[in-house]
């Protein structure tokens, strides 16, 4: 084969494989669901599936507080009801639709409170300068 017919043979396999990789980039990162918004909170829950939880986990460093949701002997939890009251008495209240929860919201104090299968658990948090995460087991 010419030279000339060698390079462009490389360079459509070399273009084929970047094309490849960043699909598969775009991919794991769309594995998040879509952030929700209420007031000056965002969040997205999920984390069902091993694609969506492997994104999800790996994407808490990112986010000033994660929840994360699991019975007593590991199992992760969805369906879970979720209470977030701040210092100055706002809340927010949301479903986790998976055991995972990212959440966007000011720093400050904030008690969270979630209830899951008739039983209630309460943590309290500060958030501001690191991510947090709070694991709640029923």
């Amino acid at each position: 084969m010419p030279p000339h017919r060698l390079f462009v043979v490389q360079s459509c396999v070399a273009l084929a494989c970047v094309g490849a990789s960043a699909l598969t980039l775009v991919q794991a990162q769309g594995a998040v669901p879509e952030m929700r918004s209420e007031g000056a909170v965002s969040y997205a829950c999920g984390g069902i599936g091993s694609d969506e939880s492997t994104a999800m986990r790996a994407a808490m460093k990112s986010h000033p507080l994660s929840l994360l949701f699991a019975r007593a002997d590991g199992a992760y939890m969805a369906d879970v009801a979720v209470k977030l009251t701040g210092a100055s008495g706002t809340t927010t209240q949301l479903r986790a639709n998976g055991p995972v929860c990212l959440v966007n919201l000011p720093a400050g104090s904030y008690t969270v409170e979630a209830a899951s299968a008739g039983a209630t658990r309460q943590q309290s948090v500060t958030v501001g300068n690191a991510p947090k995460t709070l694991d709640f087991r029923f």
